[in-house]
């Protein structure tokens, strides 16, 4: 076992969003991957390893498992093309979401990931109001997400969320966007996730699924640039392609490797 902590979209370190990458030479307990997380403590780890040739991915909060995280799988590949020095163009990874791939593209490395879809609500919400404190322009969902439009940045930048009000709220993901004010950006946007325990994600892929779909139909542009405004703070360039697929690119710092003394 090999454990390196790695700060995902980004390429400065300290900012972005960290995940710990854990590279197990076989599968471990259930029980096992979520005292690992916990340990960690970081929004996600990752756990990969190879069966019959392939690549199995699994990622997990301190507190569950979770179906899809691109900050984490963006870390995994990284750690595979820089320290394990894997020689393929195109990595695929198993996982819960069905086969994911990361490629090396320039500077960057390009995911390859299933859109995400939205559709508008037509009732007001009133909790996501009572929350966020601002009555927001819409409200799309789709199964545990809610993605909330501001009137615009600055709005967006100065909401303080009540997560004991979304931790009420049926949905359990909530992304927050609006029309970016910088020239060099379309959108930004940031995530909140309570109930998994994430109160608010430095920068999440996942979100960036449903936020390419949203605005590229919104202005009209197949590729379009991305900031996640967290504290940290992180970019993501996000490309819509056919058969309802997004790629996501971005870059990583890799910021540890941790000597680890209970694998035993």
């Amino acid at each position: 076992m090999r454990l390196f902590t790695v700060d995902s979209f980004t390429n400065v370190p300290f900012k972005g969003n960290p995940a710990a990458v854990c590279v197990l030479e076989q599968p471990l307990s259930e029980k096992q991957y979520i005292n690992i997380a916990q340990e960690m403590n970081l929004a996600e780890t990752a756990f990969v390893y190879l069966e019959d040739g392939q690549y199995q991915l699994r990622w997990f909060t301190p507190q569950v498992e979770v179906d899809l995280c691109g900050h984490a799988t963006l870390a995994t590949a990284k750690i595979l093309f820089e320290k394990y020095k894997v020689e393929k163009d195109l990595l695929e990874f198993k996982t819960k979401s069905g086969i994911l791939t990361v490629k090396q593209k320039g500077d960057l490395l390009e995911m390859n990931f299933p859109i995400g879809k939205v559709t508008k609500s037509h009732t007001r919400d009133r909790l996501i109001e009572e929350a966020f404190g601002i009555e927001p322009i819409s409200i799309s969902i789709d199964k545990d997400w809610c993605l909330i439009e501001f009137e615009n940045e600055t709005q967006l930048k100065s909401v303080t969320p009540d997560f004991n009000k979304l931790l009420k709220h049926s949905k359990v993901n909530f992304i927050a966007t609006a029309k970016s004010n910088d020239t060099h950006l379309d959108f930004v946007s940031r995530f909140f996730a309570p109930a998994i325990g994430i109160n608010e994600d430095p920068v999440t892929g996942s979100a960036h699924c449903y936020l390419a779909d949203y605005w590229s139909d919104k202005l009209t542009k197949n590729t379009i640039i991305g900031y996640q405004a967290s504290k940290r703070g992180g970019g993501v360039e996000c490309e819509v392609i056919e058969n309802d697929r997004v790629l996501l690119r971005g870059d990583c710092v890799v910021m540890a490797e941790l000597l680890v003394e209970w694998d035993k």
